[in-house]
């Protein structure tokens, strides 16, 4: 299991070297290829794309040749990676006897657990304190999430084909996603808490890049810095929080570590816990550290897909479930997160209902149903926050591979250009449908099991004594609540994005001395986007729609018909606000409060003047500090040696009569002297 493991890994990761090394050699005459609007590409010629604008130099300057190189060597690598880890699944699967699917570790109120599973360690680094265990993990938890890691990198890359076409960075694009690919693989299999953060740290290194794509424009690159910086705020006390661990454990073996919780005073689990949380808050997109993911959505769509689905939000999930029995020995740090999981489920759905760009409308979403798994695990519940990562996984991709479809046809990011694409885009119309319904909780798709299962869990926490009272009553509370505002903004988007009628949108800006026309659904026909891009959507239907009766024998029929019926509540309002005026926007029953739920509640702008103004103003005062201080120092020092230096000159000019002059003055001077003196 371990070699299978290790090729599950190191085979995105060849095709990440590959590519990069090696797809543009041997290097051929740049080709150009007209926009396609069929099979072969997404650019068609009345189509631009909308989530980064690209110049025609893009398309021009393309290399076809190494395009296609690239194309072939991510996806081949990248679908053998899948196909092991579904291998692996189903052999841990079997090996369990059918719990597989089920994490694996038992874990008790005590914060006692093992890890059952198969480890292995290649080689251990001295580092003079606590050892590096360089070493793989196989069990049922890192088994079901590699294979939902595998799946959905597979369908961004063969999305990535067609919607990608023509861009000359292609090949660094398709690289960078294997690495990414295989950095959260390496997270999810990693026996040794130091590597679990190598993959960690790479996965922020590729968000980097990939968000930043198109960097010429400002916007992008700003974005991509800000989701670096962010998460690497995060990290520091993520690593902090694993050097706590690791000296209390005496090991950095994860199976070692949790062996030692129940020797280690709370006061050390606390301290680790709260400090991993940071690491967690930042890469799942938590409150306080969740800012950076809507301006994320500047990246290309399926980065978008894979970042929100499979790699980066789900790594934060991951590790509180993957170290597990030591959040349950720190009580308090599970009240910390049942809070934080609260407001930021509830905050994030409110500024989902509010915003106008469909991709921010999924984003903020991510952040609501990344603290519904938050929730779920401080109620005690680590199954079920595993089960719906993964369930939203599958339709959240879809979602946004069927966004990027939506955008693709229409030209835009922004619902108020779309509306009845149903009839156009009848494959997206019902893919999205089957995501917007296993997002609302819908029977039968996926969601519905899952987020029973959450709700169910935070329930019980009102109970159980896990968590405060105050804490678990804010957290069913605000639950119940982020339930009936998932209803109203998913089914706000998908019915100003497939219903009623696309209003008439301004063409661009003509050339000098047309006239300034105005194009209507009717002077502009969608298509659906190629077949490399269709496929993807199709495949993961299936799941989003089919994956939650693999535990329909758990499910909680009276918590399940609650959440049905207060979904349906949020729906049927956003319908009926709809329904009276179908051009108009129905987040105007927020009335007063649309305008700070559209701008996610001023948090961006309180962080700038807590944050960002004062570190400019100090910058600024260090750079003056360095320009006047120090290198006024410096540039004194010169300044006065080059005085002293013409000084010096004036007796140094090679005049002999001078030099005479000066020698007998100063002799008559000791003499004048020593007659004087004696």
């Amino acid at each position: 299991m371990i070699t299978i493991a290790s090729l599950v890994i190191l085979l995105p990761f060849l095709a990440a070297v590959t590519g990069l090394l090696g797809s543009r050699f041997p290097r051929r005459p740049h080709s150009v290829r007209p926009p396609e609007t069929g099979e072969g590409g997404i650019l068609g010629a009345d189509a631009p794309e909308a989530d980064a604008p690209r110049s025609d130099a893009f398309k021009v300057n393309a290399d076809t040749a190494a395009n296609h190189r690239a194309a072939w060597i991510a996806v081949v690598p990248t679908a053998v990676s899948a196909a092991l880890a579904i291998w692996l699944a189903y052999a841990t699967w079997a090996a369990t006897g059918g719990g597989g699917a089920e994490p694996s570790a038992p874990v008790g109120p005590g914060g006692q657990g093992a890890i059952d599973g198969v480890t292995a360690a290649f080689t251990v680094i001295e580092t003079g304190s606590v050892p590096i265990s360089v070493g793989l993990l196989v069990d049922g938890l890192a088994a079901s999430i590699a294979v939902l890691v595998a799946v959905v990198a597979l369908a961004v890359q063969i999305y990535s084909v067609g919607y990608m076409r023509g861009d000359r960075r292609y090949p660094s694009y398709s690289s960078f996603i294997s690495l990414f690919t295989s950095a959260m693989l390496l997270v999810v299999y990693a026996a040794d808490l130091m590597v679990l953060y190598v993959g960690w740290e790479i996965m922020g290194l590729c968000s980097y890049l990939l968000v930043g794509h198109w960097w010429e424009d400002r916007a992008n690159s700003r974005a991509a810095i800000k989701a670096f910086l962010v998460t690497r705020i995060g990290d520091v006390g993520f690593l902090f929080g694993i050097f706590v661990l690791g000296t209390a454990a005496g090991s950095f073996r994860i199976a070692d570590v949790i062996a030692k919780v129940p020797e280690m005073s709370s006061g050390t689990l606390i301290a680790a816990t709260m400090l991993l949380l940071a690491g967690v808050a930042g890469k799942s997109a938590q409150v306080p550290l969740h800012v950076w993911l809507p301006d994320a959505m500047a990246g290309p769509t399926p980065i978008s897909a894979l970042i929100h689905a499979a790699t980066m939000v789900a790594a934060g999930i991951f590790v509180v479930a993957r170290l597990y029995p030591a959040f349950l020995g720190a009580r308090p740090t599970l009240d910390v997160l049942a809070v934080l999981a609260a407001i930021g489920m509830l905050g994030a759905a409110l500024a989902a209902l509010a915003q106008d760009d469909l991709k921010r409308v999924l984003a903020y979403s991510t952040i609501s149903q990344l603290a519904y798994m938050a929730g779920a695990l401080a109620a005690g519940s680590r199954s079920a926050a595993i089960f719906h990562l993964i369930t939203h996984g599958a339709f959240k991709a879809l979602l946004f591979l069927c966004a990027g479809a939506v955008i693709h046809a229409v030209g835009s990011n922004l619902m108020s250009t779309m509306g009845g694409l149903r009839r156009g885009l009848p494959v997206t119309f019902a893919a999205m449908t089957i995501g917007f319904a296993a997002l609302m909780g819908l029977p039968p798709a996926s969601g519905f099991f899952s987020k029973d299962e959450v709700l169910v869990a935070i329930e019980g926490s009102l109970s159980s004594g896990s968590l405060t009272s105050a804490a678990a009553l804010l957290l069913y509370g605000c639950a119940l609540a982020t339930v009936a505002v998932t209803g109203a903004y998913a089914t706000r988007a998908w019915l100003r994005t497939f219903f009623g009628q696309r209003a008439p949108q301004p063409q661009s800006q003509p050339a000098s001395g047309a006239p300034h026309a105005v194009h209507t659904a009717a002077h502009t026909a969608v298509h659906e986007a190629p077949a490399t891009m269709r496929w993807p959507i199709l495949v993961l239907a299936v799941p989003a729609l089919l994956l939650g009766f693999a535990r329909v024998g758990d499910v909680h029929w009276d918590a399940a018909a609650l959440s049905l019926a207060v979904a349906l509540l949020g729906a049927g309002a956003v319908y009926a606000v709809w329904r009276s005026d179908p051009l108009a926007d129905p987040a105007r029953l927020l009335g007063p409060f649309r305008a700070p739920c559209e701008q996610a509640f001023h948090v961006d702008s309180v962080y700038t003047g807590l944050f960002v103004r004062p570190v400019l103003l100090l910058a600024s005062l260090v750079v003056r500090a360095d320009g006047r201080v120090v290198d006024g120092a410096v540039r004194g020092s010169g300044r006065a040696t080059l005085g002293l230096a013409g000084l010096v000159r004036l007796v140094q000019n090679g005049n002999a009569q001078l030099y005479i002059t000066g020698l007998l003055a100063g002799v008559l001077l000791i003499a004048a002297g020593a007659v004087i003196f004696r």
